[in-house]
């Protein structure tokens, strides 16, 4: 199926893929090898539906908040660049050295771009800011039932309590971002407070990868 991923896409788009994203040549044809297999409706696109068919996909917590980051606001379908930009954000930061470009554009996977890519999780209306509900909306979508209300109200609260500079009662991408530049993180201080897991935004990510590599989707295979 490899080859025929090959024959599908022109070197051109190959091309300019792997300029925009970074990825590798066998790496794009092995992800368009996943993406054609996904596209049940061979149009070229997927939608939600397509993404929901993964078992793993539709039965994780966070399933649904992995899926809506590939569609762009007001979309109901992803082609195959916007699928690959998407799964670009998880590429290691370490790759960007292997390919830099002083003057290129971003690069996807750069620490701020993957910081944005993490408060975007968090941001359920996308108004800019993390509000005390959505933490724990998240936050009840990693642990279930493995930690109570009031223990995961306490750590929202206390999250919120140091993060927040302008006394909004919410979290910015600014304040998102220096709680991660403090030596020791404000998310890892809270939710070891309470649990032996830490890092909630880090784990947050750290099971999408997981739940990538399991459908197919890692941009660490070659």
């Amino acid at each position: 199926m490899g080859s025929r991923a090959s024959t599908l896409l022109r070197d051109e788009e190959l091309e300019e893929i792997k300029k925009e994203t970074g990825f590798s040549h066998s790496q794009i044809t092995r992800l368009y090898s996943r993406f054609t297999s996904l596209d049940k409706g061979e149009n070229g696109t997927l939608s939600r539906e397509d993404f929901q068919r993964i078992p793993e996909l539709a039965i994780n917590p966070l399933g649904d908040r992995i899926i809506n980051a590939f569609f762009p606001e007001g979309e109901d379908q992803v082609n195959f660049r916007g699928f690959m930009r998407t799964l670009a954000h998880f590429r290691p930061i370490e790759d960007n050295e292997k390919s830099k470009d002083v003057n290129g554009p971003e690069p996807l996977n750069s620490r701020s771009n993957k910081l944005h890519f993490a408060f975007r999780l968090y941001d359920l209306d996308k108004d800019d800011k993390i509000s005390r509900d959505e933490l724990l909306q998240v936050l009840r979508m990693m642990v279930g039932v493995n930690i109570s209300d009031e223990q995961l109200g306490s750590i929202a609260d206390r999250t919120i309590q140091e993060a927040d500079q302008d006394g909004d009662s919410a979290i910015s991408f600014t304040e998102f971002v220096k709680s991660f530049l403090q030596p020791q993180p404000l998310w890892m201080l809270l939710w070891s407070a309470i649990t032996p897991v830490s890092q909630i935004a880090i784990s947050c990510c750290s099971q999408i990868n997981s739940l990538l590599w399991r459908v197919g989707l890692s941009v660490s295979q070659g």
